[in-house]
């Protein structure tokens, strides 16, 4: 009789720990469940990201339109930026200019026409800052041309209101008009060297020295 009810027993402890050990493998799997879910969740999150990045950086990239032949894109420290060609600029009022300059051919005897370079920038607004004195003097333009070749003019080089001569935006040399697909040509009558006599102009960016000159204290 005793043996019987120790065999009972035991049985029921063997039962209540499989019991236990069941229920034990339902909670880790239903835990491991909800893990994966969230990991799902996490990497679709990350997924979504990724996309809405790479979609603004495309964004970003299309907003910037490339340039056509010949067409010169003003921009920089300006409240309206714009493109203008050769054809913009025959439109325009003219001046014309004698130079003598030296270069790597030798001496240069040419007369440009074109527009001043002042006219041209000013129609993009530069943001001077006009609470500072002569707030004009602290800009500058950098022109670049074909080849990546770059030259900077002080904004008072180019200011009829400072400077005796005007820089131009040339549209023909000595009569010859030049090629829509090549653009116009800067043309510098104060220097006596070419070496700022940019060509096949495609970008004038107009910028202030303050950011360089306050970020070196």
């Amino acid at each position: 009789m005793m043996c019987g009810r120790q065999n009972q027993r035991i049985a029921g402890l063997a039962l209540a720990a499989a019991a236990l050990l069941l229920a034990g493998c339902g909670q880790s799997a239903d835990t491991k469940g909800a893990d994966g879910a969230d990991g799902a969740k996490d990497g679709a999150k990350g997924g979504a990201a990724a996309g809405a990045s790479a979609s603004s950086s495309a964004s970003a990239k299309a907003s910037v339109a490339p340039l056509g032949p010949g067409e010169v894109r003003v921009g920089g420290e300006v409240a309206k930026p714009y493109s203008v060609t050769l054809a913009d600029l025959r439109k325009l009022p003219q001046a014309s200019v004698e130079v003598k300059f030296t270069s790597a051919k030798g001496e240069q005897r040419h007369t440009y026409q074109g527009v001043p370079l002042h006219d041209v920038l000013k129609t993009a607004e530069p943001r001077f800052d006009a609470a500072k004195k002569n707030g004009q003097l602290r800009g500058f333009v950098s022109a670049t041309g074909g080849g990546d070749y770059r030259a900077v003019f002080a904004w008072a080089e180019i200011d009829p209101g400072f400077a005796k001569s005007q820089v131009l935006l040339a549209v023909s040399e000595d009569g010859v008009a030049f090629d829509d697909a090549a653009g116009p040509r800067l043309v510098v009558p104060q220097d006596t060297k070419g070496g700022r006599y940019v060509s096949e102009l495609n970008q004038l960016w107009v910028g202030v020295v303050d950011p360089v000159v306050d970020g070196a204290k």
